[in-house]
């Protein structure tokens, strides 16, 4: 008898020990495909971002220039280097600048809304993938309510990070290496290479393809993360995160800094969120004090790469990226009232979503898409 428990225990650790290696390499796959739809946006998109970005002074045009900008190439940390480069060059001042890093932090959260529409089919699920999604998006959206007409009439942040800028000047470049990236992007670009130049079709279809491909692998990845994730003692492992990361709210807050400074992306720090919120693995409440040093560990790598320019306005908007999340950290993270007013709006998306599922892509389109393209468009037709 004791021999079987034994035998049926030690065969229970084996299947479990697969499973986590099956999670490993359903998040490895997760990330190829997060890069493979950058690089399908950037393919037939990133002409037009930089042509976007050159169209107006207007601060107001600005700010959702970079929302759509960020939500066509899914990258924020791409629109600033395409910033950076602009403002290097005389383009366009760091004060109009600045409201496109602005709108660049609100358009890179679409990325998180498009990784929790692969729990659209379980109405459960999809409430809380939502919410999980959308706390990123309300967060950054509150801190520009803020920070954007604060910036227009003192000029704060543009001051702020030129003072800064000529500080640092004497310390040259740095340049850093994200670790995921070296091991997903030979595979990025090998699939994308195949789509785009293997198949002899137009530049625009084969990206269109290379985006079809990645969206399958997204949904598909999504679906093993969480069938997988459940069925690994979903009780104790909710039980460890929560721990873990709820259990110290600063300390959550530094680990999505560090993770999102190694991995050089908010968004796959944020995107591996939600899944986990989706299976009810890690509560909203967790999550979002991740979501918070996510923000700000994804400036550190503008900085650093700023550096190496030697360019004072390169420099002053790569200080100006970080001081807009760090500034909004500290208004929104102490106080309890704030803290939770993204947390609320974020669970009212999530209910509205479980009522009619359309809402949710509605709320996305809206927001990073036809809001930003009419207002644009009227800016150009008066």
């Amino acid at each position: 008898m004791i021999r079987r428990i034994k035998k049926a225990a030690s065969k229970d650790t084996l299947i479990t020990i697969i499973k986590f290696i099956a999670v490993i390499f359903a998040v490895y796959l997760f990330l190829v495909s997060i890069g493979l739809i950058s690089a399908a946006f950037k393919g037939f998109g990133k002409g037009f971002a930089e042509n976007l970005l050159k169209t107006t002074s207007n601060p107001f045009i600005a700010l959702f220039i970079g929302i759509l900008a960020t939500s066509i190439i899914q990258s924020s940390s791409t629109t600033t280097s395409l910033v950076v480069g602009m403002v290097s060059s005389g383009i366009i001042p760091i004060s109009g600048a600045i409201p496109i890093i602005m709108g660049a932090n609100i358009g890179t959260t679409v990325t998180n809304m498009m990784v929790s529409l692969g729990h659209i089919t379980h109405k459960e699920e999809f409430r809380r993938a939502i919410a999980g999604a959308a706390i990123h998006d309300f967060f950054n959206i509150m801190v520009v309510s803020i920070l954007f007409p604060l910036e227009l009439m003192t000029g704060f942040l543009e001051k702020s990070s030129v003072y800064l800028s000529q500080q640092f000047l004497s310390y040259g470049g740095i340049t850093f290496t994200s670790p995921l990236q070296a091991i997903t992007k030979p595979v990025v670009k090998g699939i994308t290479d195949f789509f785009v130049n293997g198949l002899n079709v137009s530049q625009a279809l084969g990206y269109t393809c290379v985006l079809i491909f990645a969206s399958i692998l997204t949904f598909f990845t999504l679906f093993m993360i969480v069938k997988l994730m459940k069925s690994i003692a979903m009780a104790k492992t909710e039980n460890i995160f929560n721990q873990i990361i709820g259990k110290n709210a600063l300390l959550a807050v530094f680990g999505g800094m560090i993770i999102t400074t190694i991995i050089q992306s908010s968004s796959i720090t944020t995107s591996l969120l939600v899944p986990m919120i989706g299976a009810g693995i890690l509560s909203l409440e967790a999550a979002y004090p991740v979501t918070i040093g996510a923000n700000i560990g994804t400036t550190t790598t503008a900085i650093l790469a700023s550096f190496a320019t030697g360019n004072p306005a390169a420099i002053a908007i790569g200080f100006a990226h970080f001081l807009f999340n760090f500034i909004g950290a500290i208004i929104f993270f102490p106080i309890r009232f704030l803290r939770n007013i993204p947390i609320k709006l974020a669970k009212m998306l999530g209910e509205l979503a479980y009522k009619k599922r359309v809402y949710a892509v509605l709320y996305m389109l809206c927001i990073f898409f036809i809001v930003p393209i009419i207002l644009i468009t009227i800016s150009k037709l008066f």
